[in-house]
């Protein structure tokens, strides 16, 4: 199935972000340079796409994560999808802007987008290079 097949569906049956929800999402986007809405919290993940979304930023030297964990408050969980219109957790917020999920980022770090992301928005310094895969 096609990603904008998959939106179109998972648009029909939404239902409205609750005030509370909106509220914490938007907090956590507009105050964090970077945050990550994930399973588990960056020192514990609890999904292994959400792992490997910390792993990835963690190789490319990024020190501080925030991290929203959405097993915590079911509001947050569905309300996240709604927020973006993006199915799926983990996601990714860099300076207020939504990134993507987990295969968005591998996509990035694989082409070397997500360094280059990083190194403009001053989360990173320029010298600063991932480290190599294994």
């Amino acid at each position: 199935m096609r990603l904008s097949s998959t939106r179109t569906l998972y648009r029909r049956y939404r239902r409205f972000i609750s005030d509370h929800a909106k509220s914490l999402i938007d907090n956590a986007v507009k105050q964090n340079a970077l945050v990550v809405f994930m399973k588990g919290t960056p020192d514990e993940p609890m999904c292994g796409f959400s792992r490997a979304v910390i792993q990835i930023l963690q190789m490319h030297g990024v020190d501080e994560i925030t991290g929203v964990d959405c097993l915590q408050d079911p509001e947050v969980r569905e309300g996240i999808k709604e927020y973006t219109d993006w199915p799926t957790i983990p996601q990714v917020y860099v300076k207020g802007e939504f990134i993507g999920g987990c295969d968005v980022m591998v996509q990035m770090h694989q082409s070397g987008e997500l360094h280059e992301l990083l190194v403009k928005e001053k989360l990173l310094d320029e010298e600063t290079n991932p480290e190599p895969e294994k």
